[in-house]
Parts: structure tokens; sequence; C-alpha cells
């Protein structure tokens, strides 16, 4: 893979922050459905330390079946909320390769992948645990907000990859009644169960609904801090 950005088809349009100094890290952080690149980066902008780069991709518009097939900006298909709702194996298992080509993009130009965190929200929070359960590089973490693991049930107990040792930071509202918090508990123990649980840390939020809050992202913006420290 070459250097440049049209090789990586997201990049083509990502949002991309720069870091007022030296970028020496990278956090790339997805969306949720429906959503841009543009709907976080300015979130993430009052949380970001000088030296990392932000990037938030946008994904491609595609038809939902949970929405009646509306076209919207979606990673995959979304078939249903529920717990054993069918899943969309193939949309998942591409949009996590599209994923790990940037990862492998900025590896190529600089940043290691010890130095990357994976990051989103919803749908994207989503996508980006599967993508660091199955990328071959071990990531500096994932952070997780108001999501789900998907297609769980291919994920077997104590996997011994290099992933094994990425942190990984899930937060939840507990007032979210479109992805209920027992999700986000029942994730966090399935992860548990994948990796050292040590690893694996789990927050929820009073009052907060599917969303963000100011607390949320002052123990995201520790988490990137402590992993990704200055160099």
């Amino acid at each position: 893979m070459c250097g440049n950005n049209m090789s990586v088809p997201l990049l083509a349009n990502a949002v991309t922050v720069s870091g007022t100094e030296k970028e020496t890290a990278v956090v790339i952080f997805l969306h949720g459905l429906g959503d841009t690149g543009y709907g976080w980066a300015e979130t993430l902008t009052e949380i970001q330390p000088p030296y990392v780069k932000f990037i938030c991709p946008h994904a491609p518009t595609i038809p939902v079946t949970l929405n009646k097939n509306t076209m919207m900006p979606a990673w995959f298909d979304l078939i249903g909320l529920s717990h054993d709702s069918p899943e969309d194996e193939t949309g998942i298992k591409k949009a996590a390769e599209t994923i790990k080509a940037l990862i492998e993009h900025e590896a190529k130009n600089g940043i290691p992948p010890h130095r990357i965190i994976l990051g989103g929200f919803s749908q994207g929070g989503a996508l980006s645990l599967y993508t660091a359960l199955t990328c071959q590089y071990q990531l500096a973490g994932v952070v997780a907000l108001s999501c789900w693991l998907p297609l769980h049930k291919s994920f077997p107990s104590r996997r011994s990859v290099a992933t094994s040792t990425s942190p990984s930071c899930s937060v939840h509202g507990e007032m979210d009644f479109m992805i209920p918090l027992r999700f986000g508990d029942m994730t966090s123990k399935k992860i548990q169960s994948i990796v050292d649980p040590q690893m694996v840390a789990f927050k929820s939020y009073a009052g907060v609904p599917h969303g963000s809050c100011p607390q949320e992202m002052a123990d995201v913006k520790e988490f990137i801090e402590k992993y990704l420290p200055r160099i």
C-alpha cells in the first residue's frame, strides 16, 4: 500500500484534526449511524492532546434494513437492535478491513499501531471493538461509546493474540434506550472473557441518554492521555 490518501478510500474525505505539535500518535474515531465524521470532530478537538492527530472518517451511504431500507451513512447494515437480531456478517467484516487499511496507512507513514487508539460511538464503537479484536496489530487501546460487540458469538474465550494486551474503555449512558445499558455491560463481560480482564474498563453515567456527557469525555481524554503519552 502506498502512502498517499487516495490509496485508502476512507481517507479521501475524512475529517482530519491535526495536532498543534509534532504528531506522534493517532486516534481514529468512527461516528454512529446516520452521522458523519463532522459529528464528533468538534467534541474530540476539546479533548485532543497537542501531539495527537484525530481522524474521523465518513461511513458510506447504504440502505439500512432497520430504517426501512432508507439510504444513510452506515458502517454496515443493521437488521435489528435486540441481542439476538441477525447481523450483517459480510458488511461488518468488510467494514473492519477498511478500518485496518487506515491503521496500515498510518503505520506506513510513521505512526506505529501501538501509538494508535481506535474508537467510536454507537455503530462506530461497535465496529471499532470488532476491528481491534480481529486486527493483527497491537493497538494502544480502544474507546467504545454506547455500543455493543458485533458477531460476539464468533469470539472464543481467551484468544492468544496481540490484541489481548490492548486496553479498552467502554462507556455507556444509564438512560440509553436505543442501545440499552445492559448491552454495554454484556459487551464488557464478553470482552473480559476474550482478553485480559484487567485491561477492560467499563463505566456508566447516570441520567445520560444515547449520547455523551462532559464527564464521559473527560474519562475518554484521561484514557487517551494514559495510553498515548507524550514521547
